[in-house]
């Protein structure tokens, strides 16, 4: 009986192993999980550590210099906030097709730092919420 137990428990850790490497590497290999390194990829120190802590960072615009804040999300996720840091105006602008959060927020940093009046061009503005605490619920 002993024997029995004896040689089952290495093939039950090698199966638990084996079952925690799927388990994180298809964890790590989903289209969200991708779109959120390939976006760390692109951020400042700075603004991964915002991230990281808050799921927003900061960018400033590269023909105005205001700042904005990209929330994490796929639409409406955008504010300019003043020095304080408080939201004066919403932006709803996104890219075309059905992209995760990661790559939607890419795409945004990318065009404010680049051609924000073009993209802002095309943006919808909303005025800001007095509440927005749904943008800083939970970290990842």
């Amino acid at each position: 009986m002993f024997a029995a137990l004896w040689f089952r428990a290495p093939a039950r850790a090698r199966l638990h192993a084996l079952r925690e490497l799927y388990r994180r590497f298809f964890g790590e290999n989903t289209p969200d999980a991708r779109g959120r390194r390939l976006l760390a990829e692109w951020l400042t120190p700075e603004q991964r550590a915002q991230f990281e802590q808050h799921r927003y960072f900061d960018v400033i615009g590269c023909d105005t210099g205001k700042r904005y804040r990209i929330h994490y999300g796929t639409a409406a996720n955008v504010h300019e906030v003043d020095e304080a840091g408080r939201a004066t105006m919403g932006w709803c602008f996104v890219p075309t097709g059905f992209l995760v959060p990661g790559d939607v927020m890419l795409a945004q940093k990318i065009a404010l730092e680049t051609d924000e009046k073009g993209a802002l061009a095309l943006a919808n503005r909303f005025p800001p919420a007095t509440h927005s605490e749904h943008f800083y619920r939970r970290p990842f």
